[in-house]
């Protein structure tokens, strides 16, 4: 017997574009004040949803992430992304709204709320198996 695959192939990675808020924060801008300028930047929203974690502020932390998460989505939607595929976290403006899905699974874990931590942990191997762990 054969293993099975996919004759259809996979959708190409979908890659965004710079994300406005990440220069801010490299730059030492805090992130409340670059989400404030950019709402839609997943990187502010995962650097407040981590720091809220790791202060044990979780439901803020899952606030934080799911904002970032929607705004991510939102994003992905915009370039192409249709629900599947891989988004790489090699691409490092993928890299916010992979950090709010990781925050979010965490923050989801740490309340109880065991289908969303799994959901997101799906979704995380989905866009990029390397994250799996």
């Amino acid at each position: 017997m054969t293993h099975p695959h996919n004759l259809l192939g996979e959708p190409p990675a979908t890659l965004l574009p710079v994300d406005p808020g990440t220069a801010a924060l490299a730059s030492g801008t805090d992130p409340a004040e670059v989400a404030a300028a950019h709402p839609t930047s997943s990187a502010a929203w995962a650097a407040l949803a981590e720091g809220a974690l790791g202060a044990d502020r979780t439901i803020e932390a899952y606030a934080y992430a799911r904002t970032g998460y929607h705004r991510g989505l939102d994003a992905l939607r915009r370039n192409g992304w249709k629900g599947h595929g891989p988004v790489p976290w090699s691409h490092e403006p993928n890299r916010g709204f992979l950090r709010c899905v990781t925050v979010l699974a965490q923050a989801a874990e740490r309340i109880g709320e065991v289908d969303e931590h799994d959901r997101c942990t799906q979704l995380l191997r989905d866009c990029d198996p390397s994250l799996a762990a």
